[in-house]
């Protein structure tokens, strides 16, 4: 049987499964790899920190990522990761085929990504056939933790927050907004660092300015990329990400009120298509 790695990374993290080569699956997570946030050399270096250079040599690699949805990426990442594991058959798609295979295996579906960044796609159990475009995270991103991120940010900044919250707020991420504007326009991965404002929703469910601020972002996605795909009303809507694991009872009402069948939920694709590829 021949010895497989599959990566599935978004901005913030990359999962990595290896098979065929160590007595047992070796799984190992990274640093997220972005072509249009870092450099082919940029990969090249945080690759040689994870993988000693000739300890692995996989015969088939299968490379799934945000940023890897254009021809140009792509090649820019299969010839980094052919270059440094000496693997010949490299295979590099976007992380909405990694959705797409991960979730819905063969099957139809419309498949949605909520992580540190947002995407979404019909996909008719073979490519993913349609799909919104995606502005990035200074544009578009709804309903992901950088969009939620944002809005946190603000309500602080401008006070919006009631005294419970905002004590919250400062316990978490401190009280300095200069150095908060110096990490978001003077630092790389800004989408990262908004990102992490999320965690104030997460440890503070049911208080209604949180429950407001979930919900308007989700509304958001779904009004201008889910309700948007006349698919979604003939099959089931597939979602991962770390923000649509977290905030799964939200999407689950919210397909309810607009009578969508919702699929499956996951933190990630991962082990969906560790299966696809093993099939």
């Amino acid at each position: 049987m021949a010895s497989i790695l599959i990566a599935e990374s978004g901005s913030t993290k990359t999962d990595w499964y290896l098979s065929g080569i160590t007595k047992k699956p070796y799984r190992l997570k990274t640093a997220g790899i972005n072509p249009y946030l870092q450099t082919p050399q940029e990969i090249e270096d945080m690759l040689a920190k994870e993988f000693k250079k000739g300890k692995y040599n996989p015969d088939e690699i299968y490379f799934y990522g945000a940023g890897a949805g254009t021809a140009e990426k792509q090649a820019e990442l299969k010839k980094v990761l052919t270059r440094y594991f000496g693997t010949k058959k490299v295979e590099v798609k976007s992380d909405l085929t990694a959705a797409a295979r991960g979730m819905c295996g063969t099957s139809k579906g419309v498949v949605a990504i909520l992580g540190t960044g947002s995407n979404s796609g019909y996909y008719d159990g073979k490519t993913v056939k349609a799909s919104m475009p995606s502005l990035g995270y200074i544009v578009g991103d709804e309903g992901s933790g950088n969009h939620m991120g944002k809005r946190v940010l603000r309500y602080y900044a401008y006070k919006t927050f009631d005294d419970e919250l905002t004590a919250a707020f400062e316990e978490l991420f401190g009280t300095d907004l200069n150095a908060m504007r110096h990490h978001i326009y003077k630092e790389p991965f800004a989408n990262r660092y908004l990102a992490q404002f999320t965690r104030l929703l997460v440890e503070n469910r049911g208080h209604y300015m949180v429950e407001n601020i979930i919900e308007d972002s989700l509304n958001e996605f779904f009004h201008n990329h889910i309700l948007k795909y006349r698919e979604s009303w003939k099959h089931p809507i597939y979602f991962t990400g770390s923000v649509a694991y977290e905030f799964r009872d939200v999407i689950a009402e919210m397909c309810a009120q607009t009578e969508l069948t919702l699929g499956k939920i996951a933190r990630s694709p991962l082990n969906g298509l560790i299966e696809f590829h093993h099939s």
